[in-house]
């Protein structure tokens, strides 16, 4: 594809070609996340082990979610793009630290969600209470706030911290449905169902699966992404 036919992709159209890309990645995670849920609430020692998890979140406050969210988020997703001599070059160590901070960020943001929701919706375990949370993360707080604020950051590490240059494109007529909107589609076959599942699991528990999910959708694409690049 040429880089005019690119400029002049319909973002529905871009977002539709990558949600094909994602469609494999995605239902690996999903089944794995499926797995873990199963196993909560089916495998006594996988429940014993996630009740100590529990017990240990309860003494730590917001503390764990930013730890363990820059950790899966950012940490882990960034070594694995530097251990690649195909990625090293063009992810700096500048970007490892903004990516740490900001999904440390996002985990204190995504706590406070998943609390809120739980006091609005509910903590039940049954199928409308967690359609509804997932319905909520989806269609408002996705659209409408994370995967927004999600673009602008990494858009940002693009250009190498050129904050002119990102206001300058969002200042550009369009720029939800040309910078947004294909992340949203792209991602919404994957983060539906994974939501859901994460929604299954008891409050406390939802963060750390998100976490799991989160950083293995992120090194799964990068893998994929290398592998694209250094196909002959």
């Amino acid at each position: 594809m040429s880089a005019d036919a690119t400029i002049r992709e319909a973002p529905w159209k871009a977002g539709l070609r990558g949600a094909r890309a994602n469609l494999g990645p995605g239902l690996v995670l999903q089944a794995a996340a499926l797995v873990i849920v199963l196993a909560y609430y089916h495998h006594a020692p996988t429940h014993a082990a996630f009740e100590r998890l529990m017990a240990f979140r309860a003494g730590t406050g917001f503390v764990f979610g930013i730890l363990s969210t820059g950790l899966f988020g950012g940490v882990l997703p960034f070594l694995y793009l530097r251990s690649n001599p195909e990625t090293r070059d063009h992810h700096r160590w500048s970007e490892g630290v903004f990516l740490t901070a900001f999904w440390a960020y996002k985990g204190l943001e995504i706590e406070i969600l998943y609390r809120v929701l739980a006091h609005v919706v509910g903590t039940g375990h049954d199928a409308l209470t967690i359609a509804t949370k997932a319905l909520l993360d989806q269609l408002v707080y996705c659209p409408v706030f994370a995967v927004p604020l999600t673009v602008v950051a990494y858009q940002w590490c693009a250009v190498r911290f050129s904050t002119a240059t990102v206001v300058a494109d969002f200042r550009t007529p369009g720029w939800y449905g040309r910078t947004v909107l294909p992340t949203l589609i792209a991602n919404i076959g994957v983060w539906v169902p994974a939501v859901a599942i994460i929604y299954a699991m008891p409050t406390p528990l939802q963060l750390p699966l998100q976490n799991l999910v989160l950083c293995f959708f992120t090194l799964l694409l990068a893998h994929l992404n290398r592998r694209r690049h250094v196909r002959p």
